[in-house]
């Protein structure tokens, strides 16, 4: 299972840790999110040391569908009545400032930047498109209603913005290296005030940004009660058509396109981690029906941390620790969001003001009725007295048999039928190998 980035792109190897050392800045994570914080801060002259526990973009920055685009679904007339105008006004002005930065960056670095239309379609819904508009509208922001779309299926109309665009995620990461210090192989197993221990030394540090995808410290800011991971798939089809455009299901359960180069590539078929989805099954079947002359060329999957109210978490990791920072919680849209992610988090180690701060705090309010379902999930699968156990905090193990991993449904880490870390926020493998082939 490799994209179709992996496939055109290798990036450089970095030694790992092997002595201590002292930063300014330390960075934990190497996925496009920390690359960006470590990438801004030394520009703005701060001595940023990068920890990466794997190889570089080694997650989901290579397994994205790169989609630069400040419409994250239907979601404007929702964080209207979420946050009020002032906070909603500044999570579009946060995003419309790294798609600004993200057509600055790309003209110096060449990662197959194009601008494209970006479409939120309703397969049945008129009336959440209109209220999408009027939100719009109230924020100042252009779009329009499509009233048809070049999909192989009839939809209600579509929420056009222009001038969105799309890239190579790894080519991009490729041209943001040069004069960065990087270490791969080198896992932070612990977090100190002023210092992170790995297993090749310590970095001291003044602040240190934790960009792990999903945050590895369970001590403090409850995140894993306040974010949930979703699995979804992508198949690269040869021979489907050019949509001329970026397409997403405002529903957040149909299927999502774009074309790179002569592939298109359909997204869909989600699911919770660790709950049964359709998976790449469902991408086929559409295909069959629908494309019958394209075939599958590459297939990969993703995996996404969902917040409780659909914006990020992004700032303080907790109250309590003045100088320790957190990324997470892209909901999907993590392009965007790991340049909102840079800038802000630059802002606030360098002491400067930030209009965007309060609308991604992470101590913002946790009253929303996804709190008691990720609580919920969480109790059954901790009573649930089968094994394997998900060594994060506990959880029964599910059986993914389209992946052949074994996944928590609780916090979404996985691992590899020999037991082997895939996705965090574990840190380790599992003490003994799992079953094998069961679906317990």
């Amino acid at each position: 299972m490799e994209s179709i980035w992996e496939k055109t792109v290798h990036l450089p190897k970095f030694e790992s840790l092997r002595n201590d050392i002292r930063a300014d800045v330390l960075v934990i994570g190497g996925g496009l999110a920390g690359l960006l914080c470590a990438y801004e801060l030394t520009q703005a002259g701060v001595d940023c040391v990068l920890a990466e526990a794997g190889r570089l973009c080694g997650g989901v920055t290579k397994n994205t569908t790169a989609k630069l685009t400040v419409q994250h679904g239907l979601i404007y007339h929702k964080l209207l009545k979420e946050f009020g105008p002032e906070r909603t006004r500044a999570y579009l002005e946060a995003n419309q400032a790294a798609l600004k930065r993200f057509r600055t960056l790309c003209r110096d670095i060449p990662c197959d930047f194009e601008e494209r239309p970006s479409y939120v379609y309703s397969l049945d819904s008129r009336k959440e498109l209109e209220q999408e508009l009027a939100a719009l509208d109230k924020l100042g922001h252009p779009a329009v209603l499509a009233d048809k779309v070049p999909l192989p299926f009839p939809v209600a109309g579509a929420v056009r913005f222009d001038r969105q665009a799309q890239f190579n995620p790894l080519k991009f990461a490729a041209g943001l290296l040069n004069g960065l210090k990087i270490f791969e192989h080198t896992r932070v197993l612990e977090v100190k005030t002023g210092e992170a221990v790995t297993g090749g030394g310590r970095i001291r540090a003044d602040h240190i940004v934790v960009a792990t995808h999903f945050p590895f410290l369970n001590k403090f800011g409850c995140y894993w009660l306040k974010m949930y991971q979703s699995r979804s798939y992508v198949l690269a089809l040869e021979g489907g058509p050019n949509l001329d455009g970026m397409y997403v299901d405002g529903s957040g359960k149909g299927l999502s396109f774009r074309n790179d180069h002569n592939l298109l590539l359909l997204g869909g078929g989600g699911h919770r981690t660790g709950k049964q989805g359709g998976g790449w099954a469902v991408l086929e079947d559409f295909t069959r029906r629908h494309y019958p002359g394209a075939q599958p060329v590459c297939r990969w999957a993703a995996q996404d941390c969902m917040t409780l109210d659909g914006a990020p978490y992004i700032g303080l990791y907790s109250p309590r620790l003045p100088r320790l920072y957190v990324v997470t919680g892209f909901n999907k849209w993590g392009m965007t969001s790991s340049i909102v992610a840079a800038n802000l988090v630059t802002d606030l180690i360098l002491g400067r003001d930030c209009p965007y701060q309060e609308v991604f705090s992470p101590s913002r309010s946790v009253f929303h009725p996804q709190l008691a379902v990720n609580a919920g999930e969480s109790s059954l699968n901790l009573l649930t007295p089968t094994r394997p156990r998900c060594p994060h905090l506990g959880c029964a193990l599910k059986y993914n048999p389209q992946e052949h991993s074994w996944d928590c449904p609780c916090h979404g880490s996985r691992f590899a039928e020999g037991g082997q870390l895939l996705d965090g926020p574990a840190t380790g493998d599992l003490p003994h190998p799992p079953p094998k082939h069961s679906k317990a």
